[in-house]
């Protein structure tokens, strides 16, 4: 039946990840897990229809890339294809722009948005795009930061360790962990 999704789960050197699929292309990613019960809860909340399914060739190529992205391996998602289906305007604009960031290459929420030609109080706005990012590491979300250094918010589990760790694994020099809020 067209528009079927599909998932498959998999060890990383960070945990369990998942992505979920249909033939149009990835629509969803979760990050590494510590369990794949919870990594497969995950993605079914996003895809509470899929099928746990063998992936065919062009999805087992975006899974060995993430196992050698979290294994330290330079790589690039620029290529797969993706499908986030209905979004607002502005969330696809932010999603094809931070989707062109390589490897180590770091933003900000407000340089976003004047890239895009919007005020830079639209941080916030963008922000909530990285929040809603199906295909978090494909749209690699964890490269936009706070303004002045801080690592912002992140959504995926573990939260900010997690993009901390993601960036960390890029070369991406850090500033130490500052308590409190910082938007």
């Amino acid at each position: 039946m067209p528009g079927h999704s599909h998932y498959q789960l998999f060890e990383t050197a960070s945990g369990v990840a998942a992505v979920g699929w249909t033939r149009t292309g990835v629509i969803s990613f979760r990050l590494p897990a510590p369990t794949t019960a919870e990594a497969e809860r995950a993605i079914l909340r996003r895809q509470p229809d899929a099928v746990h399914t063998e992936p065919p060739a062009e999805i087992g190529t975006v899974i060995d890339a993430a196992i050698r992205y979290f294994e330290g391996e330079r790589i690039e998602f620029f290529d797969i294809p993706i499908d986030l289906g209905e979004q607002p305007p502005f969330f696809a604009q932010v999603y094809a722009l931070v989707r062109k960031l390589g490897w180590g290459e770091t933003t900000t929420y407000g340089a976003v948005a004047r890239a895009l030609d919007v005020g830079p109080e639209h941080a916030r706005a963008v922000g909530q795009a990285m929040a809603t990012n199906p295909v978090p590491l494909i749209i690699p979300c964890h490269r936009v930061m706070a303004a002045g250094g801080g690592i912002g918010g992140f959504s995926a589990p573990g939260g900010s360790q997690s993009k901390a760790r993601m960036l960390e694994l890029e070369g991406v020099p850090l500033p130490p962990v500052q308590q409190g809020f910082d938007f």
